[in-house]
């Protein structure tokens, strides 16, 4: 009886273990005029859009992240990467924020054309996620 309970167990605890890790997912994904915080973004509402004369984020929030993956992250404008940060991870994180911008704004302000926000994660030297913003106009 004994033999078989612990059999029960052992396959119970080896299930539990050999269930997949969650996957990895982006939780946010974006730009705005400001640096964002994770608790900003939780909250869910809308982050006011960059204009030409305002400071310009891009933003990435990303869930269940590995060690050693690396997470970059890009303000592009067209096909221009204007500005970019890239991060490789110390260790696992179940929730992570990475943004690249200007606090600033550029002396005649942002150039015409349309922004977005680039993102890559990638795991093992292979490319796990690669995801873009809407385009939106810097009026």
């Amino acid at each position: 009886m004994l033999t078989r309970a612990l059999f029960a167990l052992a396959l119970i605890c080896g299930t539990a273990a050999a269930a997949p890790a969650e996957e990895t997912k982006v939780l946010a994904l974006g730009l705005t005029d400001h640096e964002v915080t994770q608790a900003e973004l939780e909250k869910g509402a809308a982050l006011p859009a960059p204009h030409f004369n305002t400071p310009a984020i891009a933003y990435v929030s990303a869930a269940n992240l590995k060690k050693g993956d690396v997470v970059e992250i890009a303000l592009v404008n067209g096909d221009v990467r204007l500005l970019q940060n890239a991060q490789t991870l110390a260790d696992d994180q179940a929730l992570y924020l990475l943004q690249a911008g200007k606090r600033g704004v550029p002396a005649g302000g942002w150039p015409e054309g349309t922004y977005r926000a680039e993102l890559k994660i990638t795991r093992d030297g292979k490319s796990l996620i690669e995801q873009s913003s809407t385009p939106i106009p810097f009026d």
